[in-house]
């Protein structure tokens, strides 16, 4: 069975690429346009891992972390943070609120493919 992971960005677009790339690799993707959306779809479904962009409207990156890992059915649920923000402090602001990995766009996909293998294992 795939294992299924939560992409969440502001950008369709930009979803598509990450989408493309990880179901190219055999993973199964479910998609949400901000963090508002995230959370209703972590109400119905079980993630594997959950790649999330940090500037997004309704719901920033860094608070629906925050808010994830309050959540006991996903508070080992691994993130992996995709964003333009590169900044240090926003990095320890990320892995302060639960995110296990920080990735700056533009990316690889062979760079996140990475990350998701091992986060997913």
């Amino acid at each position: 069975m795939a294992k299924n992971i939560l992409i969440i960005d502001d950008s369709t677009s930009f979803r598509q690429v990450v989408r493309i790339a990880l179901t190219g690799a055999g993973y199964a993707v479910t998609e949400a346009g901000d963090g508002m959306e995230a959370i209703q779809r972590l109400g119905t479904q079980r993630f594997n891992l959950i790649v999330c962009d940090v500037n997004m409207p309704r719901m920033d990156g860094i608070t629906f972390v925050k808010h994830v890992k309050t959540q006991p059915s996903h508070k080992f649920t691994p993130i992996i943070m995709l964003t333009t923000e590169s900044q240090e402090a926003k990095k320890a602001e990320g892995k302060a609120a639960g995110a296990r990995a920080w990735m700056t766009k533009p990316f690889q996909p062979s760079q996140l493919l990475d990350a998701v293998n091992r986060l997913c294992a």
